[in-house]
């Protein structure tokens, strides 16, 4: 199984930047893609951004220019980290924000999907 830990999120004033970084671990084959995706309170969870193990990414219209999403592919595979930088923030980027990656648990198995445990990030006005 792959444990996923975030950190980084906390109260940011507006216009300021944030670096949220995400450590997996376990045991399992290899993680293909990792992404961000954000929940604001009564709304449903979006996603942010998004990096393929090759380093393809996409990111949410509402962050385009202001987030930078990348990653650490370690030789075992059971430590890569993701990370999201945000700069520019506005309130509206306020909420839980959650690491998700696609996994396989072993070379043979489909992929399965895995989320942290959350982090905070409160943009002030």
């Amino acid at each position: 199984q792959v444990q996923l830990v975030e950190s980084g999120g906390g109260l940011v004033q507006a216009g300021g930047s944030l670096r949220l970084s995400c450590a997996a671990s376990g045991t399992f084959f290899r993680i293909r893609d990792m992404g961000w995706y954000r929940q604001a309170p009564g709304k449903e969870r979006l996603m942010v951004a998004f990096i393929t193990r090759s380093g393809i990414v996409n990111y949410a219209d509402a962050v385009k220019g202001r987030a930078t999403i990348s990653r650490h592919n370690s030789e075992d595979t059971s430590k890569d980290i993701v990370y999201l930088e945000m700069n520019s923030l506005k309130p509206e980027d306020t909420g839980v924000y959650y690491c998700g990656v696609d996994v396989l648990p072993t070379e043979w198995s489909t992929l399965q999907c895995a989320w942290g445990q959350g982090t905070q990030v409160t943009v002030s006005s």
